[in-house]
């Protein structure tokens, strides 16, 4: 080949990857779940970049990508309760990106946006609802904290993201103080199983004196009844009667007999006491 054809071959080679060169650095494509932040030799362009396929301009331009999908991070707190005791509290933050922030956060803020932003924010949130409380009023009321760190968390951290949720998974305490709230909640469950035993003995005691009175009263209306109506009486002999006439045999003690009785008597006597056998013929 003679060197013109080679420096020709040469020519079209460089032209071939200029054009590659420039076609590759001329597109871009934002995954979905991010925006994309133009920067154009270091110039931020105001508005983001939507997911998609894209044209910049080569070499000079650069698309930056920035989630804007909900994430999860875990983080741990150091607190101190009302009355000075330690406390350590694993959290867990659940956040997103808005896209209005995406553009502000890439200029403004450096690095993973949870530790430049969101951490400290949700840490100082954290301790300042502790301080309020003491210890033992934090771990009963773990749902209140959460609540109201939550609000204080999202008020400092304002609109330029978006806190969606604080998950508080483990509240640990010291053992010296572990075990004074298990012995006071010990002495509170003995305590609320006495007054319970007292207050069921006062119970039955009230009824036991309703019981008394509510008798008393029915032998009292009882009685005036019987003064006031002495038939009441003999209404009552009647109701108990079974129909058998009874008969009264003896002296003083008038003892009483029925007619079954007097038969049941005569019926042993005569058992008692055989009739004699009659005498034999005399023989001749």
């Amino acid at each position: 080949m003679t060197p013109q054809a080679i420096a020709r071959l040469v020519g079209i080679a460089i032209l071939i990857f200029a054009a590659t060169l420039m076609a590759v650095s001329g597109t871009y494509v934002v995954k979905p779940g991010f925006r994309g932040v133009e920067v154009t030799l270091g110039r931020v362009s105001p508005a983001f970049k939507p997911e998609g396929f894209g044209f910049k301009a080569p070499l000079i331009t650069d698309i930056r990508q920035i989630s804007v999908r909900q994430q999860t991070a875990e983080d741990k707190a150091e607190c101190y309760s009302s009355d000075l005791q330690q406390i350590a509290v694993d959290i867990k933050v659940l956040f997103r990106v808005p896209e209005s922030s995406v553009v502000k956060l890439f200029q403004d803020f450096y690095g993973d946006p949870f530790q430049s932003l969101v951490a400290p924010r949700v840490q100082e949130a954290l301790k300042e609802v502790a301080a309020l409380q003491s210890a033992e009023q934090i771990v009963k009321n773990r749902e209140q904290v959460k609540t109201r760190s939550l609000e204080i968390a999202r008020r400092k951290v304002g609109s330029l993201l978006v806190i969606e949720d604080i998950v508080i998974q483990n509240i640990a305490l010291t053992k010296e103080l572990e075990h004074a709230i298990e012995a006071k909640m010990v002495q509170e469950q003995e305590a609320s199983k006495s007054k319970y035993f007292q207050q069921r003995v006062q119970i039955e005691a009230d009824t036991a004196v309703i019981r008394a009175k509510g008798e008393a009263e029915s032998i009292m209306i009882r009685g005036d009844a019987l003064r006031k109506n002495p038939a009441f009486v003999d209404l009552q002999i009647v109701d108990k009667w079974d129909g058998i006439a009874p008969i009264v045999i003896g002296g003083g003690d008038q003892v009483m007999l029925t007619l079954a009785d007097l038969e049941r008597l005569k019926t042993q006597k005569s058992n008692a006491n055989p009739a004699p056998a009659a005498p034999s013929p005399a023989r001749r």
